[in-house]
């Protein structure tokens, strides 16, 4: 029963990783969409929301049908939970991905102010922290997240510069406002994404090591 139970929760790291590159894959191209004013990108990106939710529905329902038949202990159980809590951070995650696919239709005919001031770089920052998050999860490499403590305040510090840059736009030109108030609000939307990330990190280090690490 044993084997049957380790196989069974492999396969299920698996169907979470892929779960991982779809909300990563939507967060992605919400700000390739923004960038290039690309209507149709962003609403591919949003028409992904349902294949996330099932993703989000079917690994709950597999984690829940391996709790009940094999009662799984100690590491086990720790995986378990683990992947019960990544799909809800990664849920998020894909759905931060689709509100900003949003705001790209919203501001696809305006110009874009100061290149989207450092919105793109925020961007990459946070993918390679899902990825690195994800990749953790699958090899339980903690190396990979150790330094993400770092990450999270460059984020951080990152969104506070955004603020203040489109703060200063938005007195000095009041056409600017709208844009300005989207462009906060998504930098908003990656940190929180970065958070998330943070959370899944700790679920992995607590899976291998069964112990409890905040990331602050």
């Amino acid at each position: 029963m044993s084997d049957r139970l380790h196989e069974e929760l492999k396969k299920l790291k698996r169907e979470v990783i892929k779960m991982g590159g779809l909300a990563k894959e939507m967060l992605h191209y919400s700000i390739e969409a923004l960038k290039k004013q690309d209507v149709e990108l962003a609403e591919r990106v949003i028409s992904k929301k349902k294949n996330l939710a099932d993703m989000d529905a079917e690994i709950e329902e597999k984690a829940l049908q391996l709790m009940a038949l094999y009662h799984p202990m100690a590491r086990d159980m720790r995986t378990v939970a683990c992947i019960l809590k990544t799909i809800t951070y990664l849920n998020r995650i894909g759905r931060y991905g689709k509100d900003i696919a949003n705001i790209a239709k919203e501001l696809s005919d305006k110009p874009h102010i100061a290149k989207l001031v450092e919105i793109p770089y925020m961007a990459e920052l946070v993918c390679k922290m899902i990825d690195d998050a994800l990749k953790a999860f699958e090899t339980e490499n903690l190396s990979l997240v150790r330094d993400f403590e770092e990450r999270d305040d460059m984020l951080d510090a990152l969104r506070w510069s955004i603020f203040r840059e489109c703060l200063t736009y938005m007195i000095e030109e009041p056409t600017t406002i709208t844009r300005c108030a989207h462009y906060m609000m998504i930098a908003r939307y990656l940190e929180r994404c970065g958070d998330h990330t943070c959370k899944i990190a700790e679920k992995v280090y607590y899976m291998v090591t069964g112990e409890r690490k905040e990331i602050k």
